[in-house]
């Protein structure tokens, strides 16, 4: 789909998107002893997060993954220990990015394009994180949602990075691998573009991204 304009702004989405959540997939997995456990958590965690904001809570991101793990844990009727919990959850700040993501970000940064990163999670773990996958140094800016303490897909926290970064909605881009999160950023007014990695699907009740691309090299290729 051609877009109307060039996005001189681009939010990133983080957890999948740029970093390849394996080594926690296959940590969950083994603990709990089921192929299914990693993908069981990982929707849960979503889903009590947008429990906590629909219910005009909030709770650190990290919190509701140790407790929404208990949960699976108990699901696939195993127990965990919070010391084994927190080894888990600790290989968050230590995930390699996809394969793709270094020639990417880095073909977008030699265009001039300003790149942010938007996170679920808390600007300790964001900053850890992209340090970690030596991918820092591309971002003008690092956002957490504990800033307004609501949650992607929330209006208010793709509203928050437009008035820091002062940008506007018609020239950002949310770049993301879920289709919540580019449903959500198009209702806020942003472009979109939507990383199918393997296992991804767009929504299909929300429009079409304005950009897919089977990775962020492919979409930084229809950018530039």
């Amino acid at each position: 789909m051609p877009i109307h304009s060039k996005p001189r702004l681009l939010i990133f989405d983080v957890n999948e998107t740029l970093l390849d959540l394996k080594p926690m997939k296959v940590a969950i997995n083994n603990a709990l002893g089921n192929e299914l456990a990693f993908d069981s958590w990982f929707s849960s965690l979503l889903h009590y997060s947008l429990v906590e904001s629909i219910s005009g809570k909030y709770q650190d991101f990290g919190k509701i993954g140790a407790a929404t793990l208990k949960m699976t844990a108990e699901k696939f009727d195993k127990q965990i220990s919070e010391s084994k919990i927190k080894d888990i959850l600790s290989l968050i700040k230590k995930l390699p990015p996809h394969p793709d993501v270094l020639q990417g970000l880095n073909l977008l940064k030699n265009s001039g394009i300003k790149m942010v990163a938007l996170t679920n999670g808390n600007m300790e773990v964001v900053k850890a994180q992209l340090k970690y996958a030596e991918i820092d140094h591309f971002f003008d800016e690092l956002f957490s949602v504990e800033s307004v303490k609501q949650f992607k897909p929330h209006p208010t926290t793709y509203a928050h990075v437009l008035k820091e970064m002062k940008a506007s909605p018609i020239y950002t881009m949310m770049v993301a691998a879920h289709g919540w999160d580019i449903l959500g950023a198009q209702r806020a007014g942003l472009m979109t573009g939507f990383v199918s990695r393997p296992g991804k699907f767009p929504y299909p009740l929300a429009e079409e991204a304005d950009i897919i691309g089977s990775n962020i090299l492919s979409i930084a290729q229809t950018l530039v």
